[in-house]
């Protein structure tokens, strides 16, 4: 077997794979990581043929889509998941084939109502169903205390209790744990009795996930997140320093048409010099009227230089391909005591 352990922050994601036929597969990757698993199978001599999430995630955010597209492979998740771009739905007793190498599914809502958990010879891979010293939690969307009791006491700890135990989140630097230590160790599963773990469970008053909106309908829906968006906007669009503006500026050079992205108020309050006002939530419908020749070179700046790289990147698509976006925004010319105009004028 060909194993990788791919720690974010408290995240964890694998590639495992068959080492007789090159196959592999990513469990639970994370959006930041994509070139990393690429790398890893790259490195190990494989191809991944997977890409699988044990369930929707609520506290970060997918790569499955971004990976499945890239390699042109399927994405794998229970049959319960809501994501439409799901290609291979699975369910409870089947098999996933990595090359020789089997990913058995087993069920195990509660978490979420499309968790589940995948054996792999000597270890099970259990997503948020189990963690180590801990449990997934119930509170949060299509989560259920009596459904994950029923997964944990009556199929997940039925298994071998020397099983390796690798879930998809850790947060004190542990690797992996077993069964026998989760049921000797783990104090959630000391509540044994249904009634008191249910109790136990809507009594743990835990804080919302960072992002938990946000990261629910990406990974609910396929979309894209904002960091994507800027990441996928920067890559299309050129910058200019502070300091080559302000020389422009000094020197009076006519051919920058510089655009204040930013809402009025604070437009008013404070722009660089010669700026002209247009905010990014009318860029579209006023560019042809604002902006009549195509051909001129335009700076666009917001506060802190997100907004203006994506209105940077919308010109562009618009034709305006001589845009650039001012590099640190508003906030990185007023910090370096650049001057600051206020009022209506440019």
């Amino acid at each position: 077997m060909i194993f990788e352990q791919i720690a974010t922050g408290g995240c964890q994601s694998y590639l495992i794979g068959c080492s007789e036929t090159c196959a592999a597969a990513v469990i639970d990757p994370e959006i930041s990581q994509v070139d990393r698993y690429t790398a890893l199978a790259a490195r190990s001599g494989v191809r991944i043929r997977y890409v699988i999430d044990t369930h929707t995630h609520a506290d970060h955010f997918t790569a499955t889509r971004q990976l499945a597209s890239h390699l042109d492979v399927p994405v794998v998740m229970h049959r319960a998941s809501p994501a439409p771009f799901v290609d291979l739905r699975v369910d409870d007793g089947e098999m996933v084939a990595v090359g020789r190498l089997r990913l058995q599914v087993m069920h195990t809502p509660g978490h979420t109502r499309d968790s589940m958990c995948l054996i792999a010879q000597d270890r099970v891979f259990t997503g948020d169903t189990l963690l180590i010293g801990a449990t997934g939690r119930t509170d949060l969307p299509t989560g259920e205390a009596e459904a994950l009791h029923d997964s944990l006491f009556a199929h997940l700890l039925k298994l071998d209790p020397t099983f390796l135990v690798f879930p998809a989140h850790e947060y004190k630097g542990r690797s992996h744990s077993t069964l026998a230590q989760e049921v000797k160790e783990n104090p959630r599963l000391q509540k044994v009795e249904r009634d008191a773990f249910v109790e136990m469970m809507r009594s743990l008053n835990l804080s919302m996930p960072t992002h938990i909106t946000e990261a629910l309908r990406t990974n609910m829906s396929g979309g894209k997140t904002v960091n994507q968006m800027l990441a996928e906007a920067a890559a299309v669009v050129p910058f200019m320093s502070l300091v080559e503006l302000k020389t422009r500026i000094e020197a009076r050079a006519c051919d920058l048409i510089i655009l204040d992205v930013r809402e009025r108020d604070a437009y008013e309050a404070g722009h660089i010099p010669g700026a002209r006002l247009l905010p990014r939530g009318q860029l579209e419908l006023r560019a042809s009227e604002d902006l009549p020749d195509p051909t001129k070179r335009i700076l666009a700046y917001c506060e802190f230089g997100r907004i203006s790289t994506l209105a940077t990147a919308t010109l562009r698509e618009m034709g305006f391909q001589r845009a650039v976006a001012l590099d640190g925004g508003m906030k990185a010319w007023r910090e370096g005591g650049y001057p600051i105009k206020a009022g209506k004028e440019p």
